[in-house]
């Protein structure tokens, strides 16, 4: 990874950037519907990092000769995968999943608006962010890119991607199995939404079919350390650190990789997976020096 690449103030600035976007496609909290667009932007705009919509726009970058990569229909994108991860996260702590009652360092969803109240505002953050997928209006939009990342999106978001993950986590509470199934349901919850951020950005900047295999690869690697790191943060982080509660995943007796691995091996593995991220960027130039100090993001980060 690239050690002139300040990863520090890209990361801000393209936060920044998405925060910008959100809030000018956000509905406001006013009218008859204030409460409930209330309980959306509450969890919307929590201080989220906003990994997925940064690597949906990094990917566009990666592949893009020219400078104009954050256009309206980029955007929209980045946009639509910050509010579909933000609707997993609220329906996660709900008291019928994980019941937690922190996250980002702040009251859950439903501690604030209540069980249904939060419900709802996951349900609308879903549903608004293929308002945006699906938007015509765009100046710089082209249909068959934009289905295109509907159809991605959609695909991992859904039964076969984050949803059905969060099904087999669920079923797997307090059993013993195979590290095969824990693989497919950390791929699924949080490997398949990462993967397909990069994705999107990679459809929507022009990517070639060697470009979007490579870039697969990439994303599917780094969603497998980002798990991975996950898992760690749960053992050896702290609640104030986390924003949310340390040692639940023990609590709940959920399987995880240090569970079956110990602490050092998982270390190792969620480095071997940036390894293999960073070799897929091999035929990449500095246009994807991004993605490359990315992946050293997620494996040290501390939340």
């Amino acid at each position: 990874m690239s050690s002139l690449f300040d990863i520090k103030g890209y990361l801000a600035i393209k936060r920044a950037q998405v925060d910008e976007a959100l809030n000018r496609y956000m509905l406001q909290s006013e009218g008859e519907l204030a409460g409930h667009i209330e309980a959306m932007r509450y969890s919307l705009f929590a201080g989220g990092k906003r990994v997925r919509p940064i690597l949906c726009v990094a990917a566009a970058e990666s592949v893009r000769h020219d400078k104009t990569v954050a256009g309206d229909s980029l955007l929209a994108a980045a946009c639509a995968l910050e509010c579909i991860h933000t609707y997993s996260l609220i329906h996660d702590d709900l008291p019928a999943m994980d019941n937690d009652d922190l996250r980002r360092g702040r009251p859950t969803n439903h501690r604030m608006y209540g069980e249904a109240g939060a419900i709802l505002a996951g349900d609308g953050l879903l549903t608004f962010a293929f308002d945006l997928l699906s938007r015509a209006d765009y100046a710089d939009s082209k249909p068959d890119l934009q289905l295109k990342v509907i159809e991605i999106i959609s695909r991992a978001a859904g039964p076969l991607g984050m949803v059905g993950g969060q099904a087999m986590d669920l079923d797997s509470e307090g059993k013993e199995i195979p590290f095969s199934v824990l693989r497919s349901i950390h791929s699924r919850k949080t490997g398949a939404l990462i993967t397909a951020s990069v994705q999107s950005g990679a459809v929507l900047g022009g990517a070639t079919a060697e470009q979007l295999d490579s870039l697969t690869v990439y994303g599917e690697q780094i969603g497998l350390a980002f798990q991975i790191v996950d898992d760690l943060l749960n053992v050896q982080g702290t609640t104030e650190e986390l924003g949310k509660a340390a040692g639940s995943d023990a609590l709940r007796k959920k399987a995880t990789y240090p569970a079956f691995f110990g602490v050092d091996r998982t270390k190792k593995m969620a480095a071997e997976s940036v390894e293999h991220a960073l070799a897929a960027l091999t035929s990449f130039d500095h246009r994807a020096d991004p993605l490359r100090e990315l992946a050293g993001y997620i494996i040290h980060r501390r939340r």
